[in-house]
């Protein structure tokens, strides 16, 4: 089945529910300009709550000592949702990384981040992740059949996640807005309701 990764977590009883439906990843944001935004002194008690799934923490732009302090703190991978390049990435190692790509025209995606623990695709939108507007499925397809772990990311809901399954065949779906009340706030029904789709969408 297609791993799950539910983000922009704020609150431990949002956690716990995502793990009771056994979601594969539980991301955090750590980027301060994000309405979803976790400070450092809230981090650890969020990630005691996320049971067997692996905790993302989603950095955007971030310096190598704060990686290393997430990684310290038991986050299992590192989401660079900004600019970074791939000898930073491989500075900070590389399997432990989920790197972010905006699916804007002209985009280009090299080799090396097949290295990674996956790729992240989300939409072309000036606004680093969380904008609700869809990642380019037709790119995100190409990537996929060329060897890339693609992580689907962007305008992902309850109503389309099958069919972005059907279409992209990607390692996993990325949704936080789409599961949400408001940012940071996440609506139980609707995490059960897009984990029913996963769990249920077409067979490649």
């Amino acid at each position: 089945m297609v791993k799950v990764k539910l983000c922009g977590f704020t609150r431990e009883e949002d956690i716990k529910k995502a793990v009771e439906l056994d979601a594969d990843y539980i991301g955090i944001v750590l980027y301060p300009k994000s309405p979803r935004y976790v400070s450092w002194n809230r981090v650890g008690r969020l990630i005691e709550c996320s049971g067997k799934a692996k905790t993302v923490a989603v950095m955007v732009n971030p310096s190598h000592e704060d990686v290393m302090k997430a990684l310290d703190m038991g986050f299992d991978l590192i989401q660079l949702h900004g600019e970074e390049s791939f000898s930073f990435a491989k500075g900070v190692g590389i399997h432990r990384i989920l790197k972010a790509f905006r699916t804007c025209k002209g985009v280009q995606i090299q080799e090396d981040w097949k290295m990674a623990h996956g790729i992240l695709l989300d939409a072309c939108t000036p606004a680093y992740g969380g904008s609700g507007q869809s990642a380019d499925w037709e790119f995100a397809k190409i990537l996929v059949e060329d060897g890339f772990r693609v992580f689907l990311a962007g305008g992902l809901k309850p109503d389309n996640v099958a069919q972005a399954i059907a279409k992209v065949n990607p390692y996993a779906v990325d949704v936080s807005s789409g599961i949400e009340i408001s940012p940071g706030i996440k609506d139980h029904k609707r995490m059960e309701e897009f984990m029913h789709a996963v769990k249920n969408a077409p067979k490649n």
